[in-house]
C-alpha cells in the first residue's frame, strides 16, 4: 500500500522521475541540421498536499551552431528575425545546456529522484532538439531520459479534447495571450501550468495516490 506521506513527493508520484518542463524555439524542424534559437526549462515541486506547482525557471537565447540551417519561415513563425543580432544576448548551446543541466541535477538530487524527464507540448520535437544540441556540445552527463517524455499535447487531448497549446489552456480555464506565444519562456510557463493543472485535477478526481489507497483498503 502506498504511504500517503511518501506519496506526496515527486519521487513517488512519477516513479523516481523528476519532471522538467521544456520549450525550444528553432530555425526549422530537423534537430540535426536546424538551429536551436531559444530554450527555457521550468522545474516542478510538490506541496504538502501533494499538488504540483512550477518551481525554478531558467531561460536562454541561443546562438545558431556553426553551419546550422536557418529557415526563413521558421524565423517568421517565432519572430526571431535576426538570430545573429547581439541584442538577443544569446549564448552558445554548450553554455545554455550546462546551466540548465546544473539546475536540473541539483533539484533532482534534492527530491531524491533517480532521473529527470522532459515535459513538453509535442514533446518529441523539444526532446530531439535538446538531445541533438547535447550531442553537438559533447555533453556526457545528460540528466534527461534518452527517449521517454511526458507530452502535454496527448494529456490535454485526453483531459480537455484539445491538443493545440493555446486551445488546451483556454479549455483548462487558463489565460493565454497569442501575442506572447512562440516565445520559449512564455510557452514553457503555460505548458508547466497546463501539466500541473492536469496532474492536480486527476488527483482531485480520485486518481493517484487515492486510487491506489482505495485498492489496498
Amino acid at each position: 500500500m502506498t504511504d500517503l506521506k511518501e506519496a506526496k513527493t515527486l519521487k513517488q508520484r512519477f516513479r523516481g522521475y523528476f519532471p522538467v518542463v521544456i520549450d525550444v524555439e528553432t530555425a526549422g524542424f530537423n534537430a540535426q541540421t536546424d538551429a536551436l534559437l531559444e530554450i527555457c526549462a521550468i522545474t516542478l515541486r510538490m506541496d504538502e498536499n501533494g499538488d504540483l506547482h512550477p518551481a525554478s525557471t531558467i531561460h536562454f537565447h541561443v546562438e545558431p551552431f556553426e553551419g546550422a540551417n536557418i529557415e526563413k519561415a521558421a524565423l517568421e513563425f517565432t519572430g526571431i528575425y535576426d538570430p545573429f543580432s547581439p541584442l538577443r544576448g544569446a549564448v552558445s548551446e554548450d553554455h545554455a545546456l550546462k546551466e540548465i543541466y546544473k539546475l536540473v541535477r541539483k533539484e533532482q538530487k534534492d527530491t531524491d529522484c533517480s532521473r529527470a524527464i522532459i515535459v513538453a507540448h509535442n514533446a518529441n520535437f523539444d526532446h530531439s532538439f535538446v538531445m541533438a544540441a547535447s550531442d553537438r556540445s559533447k555533453l556526457k552527463r545528460v540528466p534527461f531520459h534518452p527517449f521517454a517524455t511526458f507530452d502535454t499535447a496527448t494529456l490535454s487531448g485526453l483531459a480537455y479534447g484539445q491538443t493545440v497549446l493555446a486551445k488546451a489552456c483556454k479549455a483548462a480555464g487558463m489565460e493565454f495571450d497569442n501575442r506572447e506565444a512562440h516565445s520559449a519562456l512564455y510557452d514553457t510557463q503555460k505548458t508547466a501550468e497546463l501539466f500541473c493543472g492536469i496532474v492536480n485535477k486527476w488527483k482531485a478526481l480520485g486518481g493517484w495516490p487515492l486510487a491506489d489507497e482505495k485498492e489496498n483498503n
